[in-house]
């Protein structure tokens, strides 16, 4: 009994040590979605005070075509170096993105705007932050996939990268396109 006792901390200290070894093998943007394949959420949101009245977002725009949705704010760093990208998939690549202007003051995103362009084919201004739950948002950027029926297809968490346009979103959207 007494040996038992004096080899537990040692397996304790084995199973805490497996247990960060394969934590270290997982990527923390990875996180799983339960809004895969799931319809888009339901909602309504004004545009962005000082863009035009007709500039708002709405389930209702999401359906018809592939779409991207962009959770993006003028204060999040990561959101102003994704910005190119979200540009040139929304100009150079024809897929629509749609913005969700995340727990943002108007005037911030109107210059953040302005400054750095507007790829967005609608936004909407989520200034409570209650449609973003509701989409399942842990913080900005994120950016989802939808397709033609309005379901959400792909999640990502974090900036968009050329390489990730390139080797997921693109070949998804081609494929939903065509499907």
């Amino acid at each position: 009994m007494r040996r038992l006792l004096y080899l537990l901390p040692f397996l304790l200290f084995i199973g805490v040590g497996v247990a960060f070894y394969l934590g270290f093998e997982r990527d923390p943007r990875d996180i799983p979605s339960a809004l895969i394949d799931k319809p888009a959420p339901v909602f309504d949101l004004p545009p962005v005070p000082g863009q035009p009245a007709t500039g708002g977002l709405s389930s209702a725009k999401l359906a018809g075509d592939v779409t991207l949705v962009n959770v993006f704010a003028s204060w999040c760093i990561p959101c102003k170096a994704e910005h190119p990208v979200i540009t040139r998939l929304s100009r150079e690549q024809g897929v629509p993105v749609y913005g969700i202007n995340y727990k943002d003051k108007p005037e911030d995103a109107l210059t953040w705007l302005s400054r750095n362009g507007n790829p967005y084919a609608a936004i909407g201004a989520d200034q409570d932050g209650r449609v973003s739950i509701d989409w399942g948002v842990y913080g900005v950027p994120e950016s989802y996939l939808i397709d033609r029926q309005g379901r959400i297809r792909f999640k990502h968490v974090g900036p968009l990268t050329p390489q990730v346009v390139e080797e997921q979103i693109l070949p998804m959207v081609k494929h939903l396109r065509q499907g």
